[in-house]
């Protein structure tokens, strides 16, 4: 990731909550209302500038019941699950070789207090449930050490790829993504890669430089092995990017592409060898900003053979640079392309921790994103381990390692926001309508069961009446200042 520049960029935020777009009215099917449903209400509240002092943490609330009639008091969000948007593939975080490392093998947690976190980071009912996973392809900036899947000495190359192995995640990124599916098999599994081996570029280097001509087929030979390779592990990779951050960064493990690059990898070589290999994996265009969607990856998408293509899945969006309305102008573009968000970190660098997350996740999916994901799923108590890049980048939990409170777990404000989307909206539901409002931002979810989930937020220092119509009747509560809250029924 690259630390984001950030001004002006709140004001933007705050308006897209109350953007409107197009659904998909009338689904067709008229719901019954039961008198008197009731409605559970979880909160999550800070008391520090920062957000990020938890005072309560996804704290389920006293229930309260739909009344009959519409109602008007406070700010007003009229729920409409007859006018569907799109589905939800899930949220989540990375297992970098950071992550990974501190929660498994770097001694800084006994087996039981490893599984344990696992259990509140990815069961849907002992914790958040965490349904979305990116991983690196490799090193990354939060990784110990830049390496790839088949690095060889300086001066030499491996075209046969002879020498690929995935050795280096057997240790600790498989078994923990292996974990989490156990615990949630509804979970999707993606994969990134910053860069190519170092053989494979122009630079000779693991850092910067680019992919050399003559290497794109075997570059695309190497996603077909990774991705054998993981399935016969046990774990199916449901996505692909060609690169991460494209041209970002040349500090730490990372490649440089131009667009009709990434668009003749794409369509030539990647998405034709993975159909030919007959695996099922979907490679998703982008992987970065909204303000680089022209330059990097519209070459791709709009070429009307790669979108036909059955391996093609869409867009994958970064949110730290341009404004979020690009997803919802490409949506509008081309309304079948799926897209997803796929990295947006916490970190020191953002004034209000809450308030950022609970906004991304409200614009990101009220613009038509189906995936909502941190970066990594774990750093230490300084921020690390870390390999150039990010060194102020937090996680959802925070592994204590070597200092006076190694081996505990701190779970961050970036746990709590994450799960009042992740533990109440699964796998497969639809976005429906709910009314926009930049007093209360919102968003609201119908799941398979027919179970409604509304997020909603109040940065105010202060509570404030929400009143909840659907279907004929209506609820009003008092939310607390500086409160997440999920309200389910």
């Amino acid at each position: 990731m690259r630390t984001p520049t950030r001004s002006g960029r709140l004001a933007r935020l705050l308006l897209a909550g109350v953007l409107t777009t197009a659904g998909l009215a009338g689904a067709g099917v008229s719901t019954a209302h039961a008198a008197g449903e009731p409605v559970s209400i979880f909160l999550t509240t800070t008391d520090d500038g920062g957000g990020r002092h938890v005072t309560r943490g996804l704290q389920q609330q006293t229930p309260v019941s739909f009344q009959a009639g519409g109602g008007s008091g406070g700010t007003t969000i009229a729920v409409d699950e007859n006018t569907r948007y799109q589905t939800f593939t899930g949220g989540g975080a990375s297992f970098t070789d950071t992550a990974a490392w501190l929660m498994n093998s770097s001694g800084a947690l006994s087996p039981a207090t490893r599984d344990a976190t696992m259990k509140k980071l990815f069961s849907p009912t002992e914790g958040i449930g965490l349904s979305f996973l990116r991983n690196p392809m490799g090193g990354s900036d939060l990784a110990r050490t830049g390496y790839t899947y088949d690095d060889v000495p300086a001066g030499q190359s491996d075209p046969g790829l002879a020498k690929f192995s995935i050795a280096h995640d057997q240790a600790d990124v498989l078994p923990l993504t292996k974990q989490a599916k156990q615990l949630n098999p509804a979970a999707t599994v993606m994969a990134s890669p910053w860069t190519a081996p170092a053989w494979m570029k122009d630079s000779g280097q693991l850092n910067g430089g680019w992919l050399k001509a003559e290497d794109y087929g075997t570059y695309a030979n190497y996603f077909v092995k990774y991705i054998q390779a993981y399935q016969a592990a046990g774990v199916p990779i449901d996505y692909v990017t060609a690169q991460n951050e494209p041209t970002c960064c040349s500090g730490y493990p990372s490649m440089s592409w131009n667009g009709s690059g990434l668009a003749y990898f794409t369509k030539n070589e990647l998405l034709p060898k993975l159909a030919n290999a007959g695996l099922r994996t979907k490679v998703l265009a982008h992987d970065w900003n909204w303000d680089t969607y022209d330059a990097y990856a519209a070459p791709t998408v709009d070429d009307a053979a790669v979108r036909a293509h059955p391996n093609f899945g869409g867009i994958a969006w970064h949110g730290y640079g341009g404004d979020v309305a690009k997803q919802t102008a490409i949506h509008d573009k081309y309304p079948q392309l799926d897209a997803f968000q796929t990295e947006h970190s916490g970190g020191t660098w953002i004034a209000n921790q809450q308030r950022e997350d609970m906004m991304n996740i409200i614009d990101y999916t009220r613009n038509w994103a189906k995936s909502v994901t941190k970066w990594s799923l774990a750093v230490d108590q300084n921020r690390g381990p870390h390999n150039g890049g990010c060194g102020t980048c937090d996680g959802l939990i925070t592994v204590h390692n070597g200092d006076g409170s190694s081996g505990r777990v701190d779970y961050n404000i970036e746990y709590y926001t994450m799960g009042h989307l992740t533990k109440f909206v699964r796998p497969g539901a639809s976005r429906i309508a709910s009314t926009g409002s930049s007093a209360v931002p919102n968003v609201a979810w119908r799941n398979p069961d027919g179970s409604k989930a509304l997020l909603a937020y109040n940065d105010a220092s202060t509570a404030k009446d929400v009143t909840i119509n659907w279907g004929g009747q209506h609820v009003t509560y008092s939310l607390p200042g500086k409160t997440s809250a999920t309200f389910t029924w």
